[in-house]
């Protein structure tokens, strides 16, 4: 029996390796897409920040940054689930002398920090003389600070100071002053900020919090292993200071994590927003080779059942089939496992992931590439047996029968009843996308199409009969005898015109609700904050931030009724969502009420927003507290970003949440909880007059500060637009978009190939080569068109839930954008149908010997 089904599959390859030439090229595509992506992840996974602050450092003391939520989900066992803080969680100043007691350590180091500008608006870390060896920095000049006026600046800034005995103007915690440059210090590691080194109690009065410390820099004695240090300084500081969690020892390469506190935390962000496209890629890829696949072997029908017929068994059938389905897919998948490499490479390229840098260990690519390649391969032969079931089935004398007949264009009752129950279930989750909010409503809306599009692939015969009884006529009307054999012969396959619509819908559905979603919420988001913005002026600084003191000078300049400073931060929220734990984190503003009315308007539909004052008070977005149950007069609980956990009552509901942000609360109450109380603008409402020039004279003693005309941009709650995004954008719509254009070309000239007896037999009967082609081209466009519309149509159903929920609006995609998703589209519709086809039809002596 083996013996008999290598054979047949042998000569079916050869036979038909036009039409295989199709299946391969989607699996080749396939395997190196799951491949590229099974890098980038795995990049990612592998990927920790780099060290160079804590460089000289043995290992580092640092409270646990990471905050968890256990919740029961409904009908299960509790599930605990973990974020990473955005804010310095700091540790109790005791912890330090507790870390230097434990055994094998020489000497440990409080380590604080705190933002600089020096001269001309350079941004610089200020941190203490002692906590110089942690990098290490050593002198090369001078000598180290030894009162409150003097400083030790490192070689990036000792030019402009002029060296030791300098004068160097820093600006710290209020307007700037001139310090004298009493040493300067160098590293052989290069990284990161200019560094300005105090003395150890300066530096104490200028953090702000004496009873606290940043992190705690261990230098170990001479011979001591690493495993044991970190073993004796975990026994020592266990229990003392920290997050929820304690205290962590930190050594090796997580040192670099006490540096980027965020670092782990846009890593999470960064993998469930690529496991979600990974996700999409493998529901598309499954899709893409069943359609290719299936096609394949339905065109091979006949044949199949004449050699049933003549005795094959179905065992026979089912081997031969599966062996050259396997032998297809495993020779694809290694040139898509190659081809996964650059891929990946160039996919890892477009992650701005600073500075947090991607390795890529040797072994790496040769798994990721062998990853795709066993996924396809796995998943080639069953859908080629489950394709080729209905003929293995039959008796020999009906075989013969079926060999002759033509094959149904019906799809089953199984596939239709279960193509049915897709669409409810679609239409379903859009409707339950309208009466939630959030992450809730989008993950509805993508469930929602992801149903509608199988719903597609498994009712094509169907939606291609209505589509042909639609297009039919205006083709017959419109294109004489071709439009009439292109619309006859499009009537008359609908099993055929199903396969080759469902790429098309694919890709169209796809990418539609890809860049729908997104740019529905940034125009939603736009028209918010620039409808928010009363303010006319906007004070912006350098990266270190804007002094607090910076607002109060600007209230008192001629000419200016308001002037506000916009404190960043942002809040973890602990809810469930579908009875499962969650813990979402959002960006939140912190305002000054009595300044706020003058410079946003955030719309605010129940109770004050000058009430927004005090340590307990919060102002919640409307869609936020809705979901909440909140009203004015409620408590909600949040944690603030260095995980402290606080009720705050409700005093005002706005409605501008989308540009605004969910949450504002008072600057005063926000300040205590961030690792640096510095406003990134001050908002300015000015009466008239020369307001500008009045606001610059304000800020005359401090650093790096910029008055200009305010925009939408200055308010909202985040950029309209990120490097990450377009990143995400170019990898989740091109690099998809791009596999499922492939994928049309590959359906559509595997159906042409199977045509080609077809097309011999209209030659035969009389039709002409420009007859021929006119077919070819009108049934290309009718293709096109209904992908077009059907595949617009099922991205419109969960968009439309989606946008009235979170953007309150209907769905938006630039006119530009979709023009070129249409013309793509055409263009792949046209690849895959006319040029399999070209040599097709010669004179009709010749099609007669075909």
């Amino acid at each position: 029996m083996r013996r008999a089904s290598a054979f047949l599959a042998r000569r079916s390859l050869r036979t038909h390796r036009r039409s295989w030439t199709a299946v391969f090229a989607a699996t080749a595509a396939a395997a190196a897409l799951l491949g590229a992506f099974a890098l980038v992840l795995g990049s990612l996974l592998l990927a920790r920040p780099p060290v160079e602050r804590y460089a000289g450092a043995a290992a580092v003391v640092v409270a646990d940054q990471r905050i968890t939520y256990t919740a029961k989900p409904w009908g299960s066992e509790p599930q605990t689930v973990s974020a990473q803080l955005p804010e310095r969680v700091r540790l109790d100043r005791s912890v330090v002398a507790r870390a230097a007691a434990a055994e094998g350590v020489a000497r440990a180091v409080a380590d604080d920090s705190v933002p600089v500008v020096a001269g001309h608006g350079t941004s610089a870390v200020g941190r203490s003389w002692p906590a110089a060896a942690l990098t290490p920095y050593e002198l090369t000049a001078g000598r180290a600070p030894r009162s409150a006026s003097e400083v030790v600046v490192d070689s990036a800034l000792a030019a402009a100071s002029g060296g030791p005995g300098g004068r160097v103007t820093l600006q710290v915690d209020g307007a700037a002053r001139q310090y004298t440059v009493s040493g300067v210090a160098g590293t052989g590691h290069r990284g990161g900020a200019p560094a300005v080194f105090f003395t150890e109690s300066r530096l104490t009065r200028l953090a702000g919090h004496p009873g606290t410390v940043d992190a705690i820099g261990v230098m170990a004695e001479r011979g001591v292993p690493g495993d044991a240090l970190r073993a004796s300084l975990a026994d020592a500081v266990a229990g003392h200071g920290g997050g929820e969690r304690g205290v962590r020892v930190l050594t090796g390469a997580e040192r670099g994590e006490a540096e980027r506190l965020d670092a782990l935390g846009a890593r999470g962000d960064l993998l469930a927003m690529l496991a979600s496209i990974a996700g999409t890629v493998v529901m598309i890829a499954l899709l893409v080779i069943a359609t290719t696949l299936s096609q394949a072997v339905h065109q091979r029908s006949g044949e199949l059942a004449l050699l049933r017929a003549v005795g094959a068994t179905p065992r026979q059938l089912r081997s031969a089939v599966g062996r050259e389905a396997g032998r297809v897919a495993g020779a694809a998948a290694v040139l898509g496992a190659v081809g996964a490499v650059p891929l990946g490479l160039l996919m890892r390229s477009l992650l701005t992931t600073d500075p947090l840098p991607l390795p890529v260990p040797v072994w790496l690519p040769l798994a990721a590439g062998a990853a795709g390649a066993l996924v396809i391969t796995l998943a080639a032969r069953p859908v080629a047996l489950l394709a080729a079931r209905s003929i293995t089935r039959l008796r020999p004398a009906g075989a013969l029968s079926a060999a002759r007949a033509p094959e149904p264009d019906e799809p089953g009752r199984l596939r239709t009843v279960a193509g049915v129950l897709l669409v409810v279930a679609g239409l379903g989750s859009a409707g339950a996308a309208t009466t939630q909010g959030g992450q809730a409503a989008a993950l509805a809306a993508s469930g929602a199409a992801t149903s509608l599009i199988i719903a597609v692939a498994l009712l094509g015969p169907w939606i291609a009969r209505i589509s042909m009884r639609v297009l039919g006529a205006p083709a017959r009307r419109a294109g004489g005898v071709s439009g009439f054999l292109a619309a006859r012969s499009a009537t008359a396959h609908n099993r055929r015109l199903g396969a080759a619509l469902t790429p098309i819908v694919l890709v169209v559905a796809f990418v539609c609700v890809q860049l729908t979603a997104g740019t529905t919420l940034e125009r939603a988001a736009d028209r918010q904050a620039a409808a928010a913005l009363r303010a006319d002026l906007v004070v912006t600084g350098p990266a270190a931030g804007i002094p607090p003191d910076a607002a109060g000078a600007v209230r008192g300049a001629h000419g200016v009724s308001a002037a506000t400073g916009v404190l960043r931060s942002a809040v973890v929220l602990a809810h469930r969502e579908a009875g499962d734990p969650k813990l979402d984190r959002y960006p939140v503003l912190g305002v000054t009420a009595d300044q706020l009315s003058g410079t946003l308007d955030p719309r605010v539909t129940a109770g004050r927003a000058a009430d927004l004052t005090g340590r307990d008070t919060v102002a919640v977005g409307k869609d936020r507290a809705d979901d909440l149950g909140a009203g004015v007069g409620d408590t909600v609980r949040l944690r603030l970003g260095d995980g402290a956990q606080v009720r705050l009552r409700v005093v005002a509901v706005y409605e501008r949440s989308l540009g605004l942000g969910e949450f504002m609360l008072p600057r005063e109450a926000l300040a205590a909880h961030v690792s640096a109380p510095r406003d990134r603008q001050i908002l300015v409402r000015s009466t008239g007059g020369d307001a500008a020039s009045a606001v610059r004279r304000a800020l005359a003693p401090y650093e790096g500060v910029r008055v200009r005309a305010a925009t939408a941009d200055d308010v909202r709650i985040s950029p309209s637009s990120s490097d990450q995004d377009d990143a995400l954008i170019v990898i989740g719509v091109g690099v998809i978009g791009g596999f499922a254009l492939l994928a049309v070309v590959s359906t559509l000239a595997l159906i042409t190939v199977g045509r080609r007896p077809e097309f011999r037999l209209l030659r035969l009967v009389g039709a002409g080569r420009g007859q021929l082609l006119r077919m070819r081209v009108l049934e290309t466009g009718l293709v096109t068109v209904a992908g077009l519309t059907i595949g617009t149509v099922v991205a419109a159903v969960p968009l439309l839930a989606f946008a009235l929920t979170a953007a309150g609006s209907l769905p938006y995609l630039p006119p530009v954008q979709y023009a070129v998703l249409a013309l793509a589209v055409t263009a792949a519709a046209a690849a895959g149908t006319l040029f399999p086809g070209t040599r097709d039809g010669g004179d009709r002596r010749g099609a007669g010997t075909g």
